[in-house]
């Protein structure tokens, strides 16, 4: 299906893969891991056929769905039904035979014989691609993905984020690909959806490579793990499941690590030795010998792995403000006829702390939008109180700008910070060297992620609003995230699918949608987290 060989990647002068072969047959299901920025986005996509290697080769057979991290579609009128079809072509035959229809019911003599030739030719066509039990189909995947027949009938620019992306991933799956490329298919999906997928993925013929930092799923879908080593630039290969992968991936440490010592050991000895003949002329080759072994016993066994870096994040000491510096009054939001939520009122104390929770497409990304003054609401307004600074942090990234490299969006965040201090807090967010001028535009999810939070830690911000925030990261650095969430004194305002995140969050008051409720925060708003 997929065949890499001698595969090299590099991110600008750096050096992320070298000498990487590996074969994914029908039936492979990989987890590909490893931490963030460690190169598995870009692995995927010069899979996929949409990179080159800087050195190897990449060999398919059989066709390959992939779905992007940040999947981007051009055309954004296109209704979402038609979007998904468009996997297989159904969409342009539907569309003419529409059109036929039209000129069927309206046209006369020659006109009308040529239109129904046409649609007797566009039906045949249909009857190839699977014909109308695929449009069934594709619907029931959708609503497996809670993208329901309403959803599916709007344009994509009516969606939200979330939305749009289970529209690329119901699309992906409803292709028939023989292999599946999907880089965290899991974002954005709530608790149903994934069981779904879950099962959808285990059944799957062909063949399937899958970068995900969800457990459960790894768990339930992976025989086969494809490890990513940052440190040492190469990739692991375990032909097994997930549970025994840890566990093996454990093993092989112990045993390097035992392996190391016994050779550093006795090569130790053996240099001691050498060091003692050296001072005798007439044992000077005996030593140069005993050297030389020393160094073929250290040369023999594999280095100990490097604990992996995780950037180190700490969200900003908030500035000075009122009492209460942000509020919301009567907000309301609609697209088209689509009314999303009407009247929501909110008042952000000064360290306060809120979730937003609704269902998929309830609003949420929408209402932090407005609240950061990237939208307009239809009715309504926001009202800044005395010294509110505003930090917020986007689901799709959209406040860092792609054209410009890492250091110049940093720049643009932190204008008065002098450069050694912006270069000095990158580095903390694992940006060095070279990495800072790289456009933004190229890094990965979880690259991107750190550089937006970076972006939040200069801003001073006594208000955070956070959407989805713990999306695309690696366990460690999901773990900086929680601890930062935990130790902040401004105020938050967060929306997550992350049970973990809101427990650390400890919040005051939850906001649903679309309603506009707002309550105090009790134990039994926890379910509702995971299933929004």
């Amino acid at each position: 299906m997929i065949t890499a060989r001698d595969i090299e990647l590099r991110a600008g002068s750096r050096l992320l893969l070298e000498g990487a072969s590996f074969r994914v047959n029908p039936g492979d299901r990989v987890g590909l891991v490893g931490r963030n920025g460690a190169g598995k986005t870009t692995l995927t996509k010069v899979l996929a056929g949409e990179g080159l290697p800087a050195a190897g080769e990449v060999t398919r057979s059989g066709t390959v769905g992939y779905l992007p991290q940040d999947p981007r579609t051009g055309d954004l009128d296109v209704l979402a039904r038609d979007r998904i079809l468009s996997a297989r072509g159904l969409d342009e035959v539907i569309r003419q035979m529409r059109e036929a229809e039209v000129k069927m019911a309206t046209a006369e003599g020659a006109e009308r014989d040529k239109a129904v030739r046409k649609y007797g030719r566009l039906e045949d066509r249909l009857h190839v691609l699977g014909g109308y039990a695929a449009d069934a189909e594709a619907a029931s995947i959708a609503s497996s993905l809670n993208l329901p027949d309403r959803v599916l009938g709007q344009p994509l620019r009516t969606l939200s984020g979330g939305q749009r992306r289970r529209v690329e991933l119901a699309r992906i799956l409803f292709s028939g690909a023989d292999t599946l490329l999907l880089d965290e298919p899991t974002n954005h999906l709530d608790a149903d959806s994934i069981s779904w997928l879950r099962d959808y993925l285990k059944s799957h013929q062909g063949g399937l490579i899958m970068i995900s930092h969800d457990v459960g799923l790894l768990d339930a879908v992976v025989n086969k793990v494809i490890h990513l080593d940052a440190n040492r630039c190469v990739i692991d290969i375990y032909n097994v499941g997930w549970k025994t992968y840890l566990t093996q991936r454990e093993t092989d440490e112990r045993r390097r690590k035992r392996e190391r010592a016994n050779a550093e050991r006795q090569a130790g000895t053996l240099q001691a030795q050498a060091d003692k003949m050296r001072a005798k002329a007439t044992k000077a080759k005996a030593a140069q010998q005993m050297e030389r072994r020393a160094q073929r016993l250290l040369a023999g066994v594999e280095e100990e792995r490097q604990a992996d870096k995780v950037a180190k994040i700490r969200f900003p000491a908030p500035a000075p403000c009122g009492k209460t510096p942000l509020m919301a009054r009567a907000l309301s939001k609609s697209y088209g006829s689509l009314e999303v939520f009407a009247d929501v009122d909110l008042a952000v104390d000064r360290g306060s702390r809120v979730v937003i929770l609704g269902l998929n497409g309830a609003g949420k990304t929408t209402l932090l939008r407005l609240l950061a003054g990237v939208e307009k609401p239809d009715t309504g307004e926001r009202v800044d109180g005395h010294g509110l600074r505003l930090g917020y942090y986007a689901q799709e990234h959209e406040t860092l700008d792609v054209g410009r490299t890492v250091l110049e969006n940093m720049r643009s965040a932190a204008p008065d910070l002098p450069e050694t201090e912006v270069r000095k807090i990158l580095g903390s967010f694992l940006f060095t060297g070279d990495d800072v001028d790289k456009p933004a535009g190229v890094l990965s999810g979880g690259e991107k992620t750190r550089l937006a939070l970076a972006t939040l830690v200069v801003s001073s911000a006594n208000v955070l609003l956070l959407d989805e925030p713990t999306n695309n990261l690696d366990p460690a650095s999901r773990e900086e995230i929680l601890a930062a969430l935990r130790t902040y004194t401004g105020a938050i305002v967060l929306v997550t699918h992350d049970e973990g995140a809101v427990e650390a969050l400890q919040p005051e008051r939850v906001i649903l949608l679309p309603d506009g409720v707002e309550d105090i925060w009790s134990d039994e708003f926890s379910d509702l987290v995971a299933l929004a």
